[in-house]
């Protein structure tokens, strides 16, 4: 039997990040429950140095938060005058020139890129509140499942900002343009049975059977060959930024690729 991520040493455990490896399943672990894992410039640098040490072993990357909540959204003294010690502050960031300005936004949305990479598949398994941040952090991955506990909500707007930690492309593209611009302008929470009613979310379960269904979900995963898998999600991918035949030519082409790999052809 494979031992649990518990079991293991952590690969890494930093600024509220750990990281932890067993075989072909990753799991990283928001870490600061008493702040409803509240994020910070220093846990999107811990998240991003997660991604860059991942082993080529793993398939499958589980993202979890302990606690009640799953992440409550941005470590709220990132806004105020003096901002986190050793961090530039929003007032700081609004006093750059524009390249100072998109370089810093653009560092943190490395934290949020990686987890839709090819050779993985990513999970969120989320409960209680996943606010602003912690929603996109959600959004970044390729599955949710949800504990009935769960309450999305975008709220960057309500402070007089737009979200932009990656989460308005896959927000789209999961329940489309109107409601992802209902459910950000308007800030609502949105609830887990609704989550799977607009495809946010991929499975609703107990808080108790949370961990348990996820398990379930990244054994399923690790069941087809590995090829298979990446050369299918890399065609999902794409497809939005495909017409009709040129999906069609992409599945071609992918599927000349696998049939060589079989047949013992391949480059």
């Amino acid at each position: 039997m494979a031992s649990s991520p518990q079991d293991l040493g952590p690969v890494l455990d930093k600024d509220g990040v750990r990281l932890t490896v067993d075989d072909a399943i990753a799991t990283v672990t928001l870490t600061n429950p008493a702040k409803r894992n509240a994020q910070s410039p220093a846990l999107w640098r811990a998240l991003t140095e997660a991604g860059q040490l991942l082993p080529g072993s793993v398939r499958v990357v589980v993202l979890r938060g302990e606690g009640k909540s799953f992440s409550a959204g941005l470590d709220r003294q990132m806004l105020s005058p003096e901002g986190i010690p050793g961090e530039p502050s929003f007032v700081d960031l609004a006093r750059s020139d524009d390249a100072a300005l998109d370089a810093a936004i653009a560092g943190y949305q490395d934290a949020f890129t990686w987890w839709r990479r090819n050779d993985i598949v990513s999970v969120a398994a989320v409960q209680g509140h996943a606010i602003g941040a912690g929603f996109q952090l959600a959004l970044a991955c390729d599955l949710r499942v949800v504990a009935d506990d769960v309450q999305f909500a975008m709220r960057e707007t309500s402070l007089g900002l737009v979200p932009d930690l990656t989460g308005t492309h896959p927000l789209v593209g999961l329940v489309g343009y109107a409601r992802a611009l209902e459910i950000c302008a308007t800030g609502r929470f949105v609830t887990a049975e609704e989550s799977v009613t607009i495809g946010l979310a991929n499975l609703a379960v107990p808080g108790a059977e949370l961990d348990g269904a996820v398990q379930d979900l990244a054994a399923a995963l690790l069941a087809a060959p590995r090829d298979a898998v990446i050369e299918t999600k890399a065609l999902l991918r794409g497809a939005q930024g495909r017409t009709y035949d040129e999906q069609r030519g992409a599945e071609r082409a992918a599927q000349a690729r696998r049939l060589r790999d079989l047949a013992g052809l391949g480059e």
